[in-house]
């Protein structure tokens, strides 16, 4: 059951609000002044907040900036019976949900309560997912809200209790090493080690010993017996990226590893076994490898037990602004600054951009971003020329195959910057009221 706290400094309304609201089902709590309120908010279990704008000591709108700042999240409606559309309009920048007139009609508070809480109710559904993944069992730090992405969640965790092999396939950046984390986080080997080999960094010589180890002596300079990361690994995961690039006498090798669960090191006779799960990643086609004869069908068809398509950054659009500001956390924190964000020619610019280097190059990016960025907002004037040129193209781009709402995303967000900020100028040509445009904003973005 949701709580809504109404922050008033007239008894009347403070009453009727919480016996209007009581009886729609929700819980309430009421405070006669902004301190009290935010001692209430600080607590924690408050789901929505209405607000009077004019009130002694602290005022409705710095309940809202203190709110947002310290709570964000959490949706506010402003009261005012001064009708000063300019304060209201203000507490709106400052983070609002929505406001509203006093004497109040009820019927259309309930509707905007309702419409605000179901949003909050998903952003903590989509907050809680991430929270999973990134700090719980799952532990793997992907970001997204998108359609493609909770694909990918439901294929993770549906294959990682399973002992079956994985292959994850996709264009290079786009966070395979992140899929493989989350299928060793949710298995029954997550408190066994997760050892990550990067083959195409390794050259055919190193892999192999790399792999499997190798004796003291077996080759010059081989002054101490080594384990490999398949002994390294037993017991838990080993993942191997660009599987697509192991040479034919490695691939032999590693046949025999997932068929029979034992090898030699590279020199020794000993046979040593091993309980090894094999998550392999590649951004190429191994299927057509398999019959170019460049990759083994029979070693293709033991790793390809389940597979997990990652979608590029062109595919997910609707997961930019997330990663965006994500990014923007990180390199604020390590390069000492506080910007705020993006202004809505940069958002605009990103979204609409193809990022042919995916999630990799949209961190590097943000990364170059924040250290040009001299403002509080970075600005396209931040952005990599490829990024600013694109901007510069005076049409929309709707990529086939995205949802209504990705779509929609990108044509408030090009139309915006079209009108360099200007909302009502903006919500005219898109057709939609003002305070529309306002919470698909606070929505999205």
């Amino acid at each position: 059951m949701f709580t809504i706290l109404t922050i008033d400094d007239e008894e009347n309304i403070r009453n009727g609000l919480a016996d209007n609201f009581e009886l729609e089902g929700y819980n309430v709590e009421k405070a006669e002044n902004g301190k009290k309120g935010l001692e209430i908010i600080a607590k924690g279990n408050i789901d929505l907040v209405i607000t009077d704008l004019r009130m002694e000591g602290i005022s409705g709108e710095e309940v809202v900036r203190r709110v947002t700042t310290e709570n964000p999240g959490i949706p506010i409606i402003v009261l005012t019976g001064h009708g000063s559309i300019e304060d209201a309009t203000a507490a709106i920048k400052a983070g609002a949900y929505d406001f509203l007139t006093k004497p109040l009609d009820l019927n259309h508070l309930n509707l905007i309560v309702k419409n605000a809480l179901k949003g909050r109710e998903q952003e903590q559904k989509i907050s809680e997912l991430q929270k999973k993944i990134s700090d719980g069992e799952n532990g793997s730090g992907m970001i997204g809200k998108s359609s493609e992405m909770n694909r990918v969640r439901i294929l993770i965790e549906k294959a990682a209790p399973s002992k079956a092999n994985v292959l994850i396939t996709g264009e290079s950046g786009v966070g395979k090493e992140l899929v493989a984390r989350a299928i060793h986080n949710q298995s029954e080997r997550k408190n066994k080690p997760l050892v990550t080999v990067h083959c195409a960094a390794l050259s055919e010589s190193l892999l192999e010993s790399e792999l499997f180890g190798y004796e003291k002596g077996a080759f010059t300079g081989a002054d101490n017996q080594h384990k490999g990361r398949f002994e390294l690994a037993d017991g838990g995961t080993i993942f191997l990226d660009e599987i697509g690039e192991i040479n034919a006498a490695t691939q032999v090798k590693l046949l025999r590893v997932l068929q029979e669960k034992c090898f030699e090191r590279v020199g020794g006779e000993e046979t040593i076994r091993v309980d090894v799960r094999v998550v392999a990643a590649t951004n190429k086609n191994l299927e057509e490898e398999v019959r170019n004869g460049k990759f083994r069908e029979d070693l293709f068809y033991r790793l390809n037990v389940v597979r997990i398509q990652m979608p590029s950054l062109r595919e997910r659009k609707d997961d930019i602004p997330l990663l965006m500001h994500s990014f923007l956390k990180e390199f604020n924190l390590e390069n000492k600054k506080n910007i705020i964000g993006f202004n809505n020619r940069a958002k605009s610019a990103m979204i609409k951009y193809s990022w042919p280097g995916n999630i990799r190059e949209l961190r590097n990016c943000v990364e170059s971003a924040v250290v040009m960025c001299t403002k509080d907002e970075i600005g396209i004037e931040d952005l990599p020329a490829s990024i600013k040129e694109k901007s510069e193209e005076n049409t929309i781009s709707i990529p086939i195959g995205i949802t209504m709402e990705e779509a929609e995303l990108i044509i408030i967000q090009e139309n915006l910057a079209a009108c360099n900020g200007n909302k009502s100028k903006c919500a005219e040509i898109l057709g939609i009221g003002r305070k529309t445009l306002h919470r698909k904003l606070g929505e999205e973005i």
